[in-house]
């Protein structure tokens, strides 16, 4: 009989190929993942990974079993929470993925108040990039995922959870902080600080300079970073001015920077963001409980995340 928790020990250890990493992430000690591995091992007799002093890899065998095993996974979670539900409780792992922003901003939000619901539910959260976000939940790696996109596939259901505002903030000092004002021709002079092209952020700032007949590579940036606290903190030092989320602005630098509006141009930079659930997986309990609970008609989740993530102060204060 094949003991499902450490055929999952198994998937971690496959998708990361380092039993370290493998170990944190399961809040497990290295030592415990090695002999997990090593009795699944002994049991099918046969090596699941090639094991070297530079780099850990699946054997023929690894590869084959992935696929198996995350069935098995799956199915003996499903069949937990289903014998639970009967009990009239909504329980369950729940994994979600999220893209940067509202990974840090809006997931750790929605998911206090989820849990606060349901206390019997677990949640895995993976913040990465927008397309990794996508993948995966394309790949049924996570159950839901929170991203930016224009991209939809046709596997998946996409709900829009709220709208996110890009806008250009600049130094304190900066010339332009004192109107809170510039021109469009004033961004091809300027400094820029921009997010990497595969971001969400890069990719309305681009979308709206096409708007206006310009190209994004027309700009001149002076450093590209991948993380939109980065971009925040280094304009706050003043390196130069950089488009980010509103959202970041609000919760990290509201005071210490200046937001700048560009005539006819700052309208148009949102993006929306959805949550999305691969509708090729069977839903697990707490995954349709959660789903539930974000896209409620009644429920105003996107008026309360907006209010909330803009006006962190008042919502303190309103608790």
């Amino acid at each position: 009989m094949l003991d499902t928790h450490r055929l999952r020990v198994f998937l971690i250890a496959a998708e990361n190929l380092n039993f370290s990493i493998a170990a944190k992430r399961l809040h497990m000690t290295q030592p415990s993942v090695s002999q997990h591995i090593q009795a699944l091992e002994q049991q099918f007799g046969t090596e699941l990974f090639v094991r070297s002093s530079r780099r850990l890899c699946l054997t023929e065998a690894g590869a084959v079993l992935v696929p198996m095993a995350e069935k098995m996974v799956t199915m003996s979670m499903h069949a937990q929470e289903v014998m639970n539900n009967l009990k009239g409780e909504v329980h369950g792992h729940l994994l979600v993925g999220c893209s940067t922003t509202p990974g840090k901003y809006i997931l750790p939000k929605l998911l206090s108040k989820f849990i606060h619901l349901f206390p019997q539910v677990q949640a895995t959260c993976q913040v990465q990039s927008r397309q990794e976000t996508l993948k995966q939940l394309s790949q049924g790696k996570v159950h839901l995922a929170l991203a930016s996109t224009h991209e939809f596939d046709k596997n998946c259901e996409f709900s829009k959870l709220y709208e996110d505002k890009i806008v250009l903030v600049a130094p304190l000092d900066h010339p332009w902080a004192k109107e809170g004002r510039a021109t469009l021709d004033d961004l091809f002079n300027a400094r820029l600080i921009l997010r990497e092209q595969d971001s969400g952020t890069y990719k309305v700032v681009k979308q709206g300079l096409e708007n206006f007949g310009t190209r994004i590579e027309e700009l001149q940036p002076v450093l590209t970073l991948s993380n939109a606290e980065a971009i925040a903190l280094a304009v706050e030092e003043g390196l130069g001015v950089g488009f980010v989320s509103e959202v970041v602005v609000s919760r990290l630098v509201s005071e210490r920077v200046a937001i700048i509006y560009v005539d006819g141009f700052s309208e148009g930079l949102r993006q929306d963001i959805y949550i999305g659930r691969n509708m090729l997986q069977p839903s697990t309990i707490a995954q349709k409980a959660f789903w539930d609970f974000v896209t409620s008609a009644t429920n105003q989740i996107s008026k309360t995340i907006s209010f909330e993530v803009l006006n962190p102060g008042l919502a303190r204060r309103n608790l």
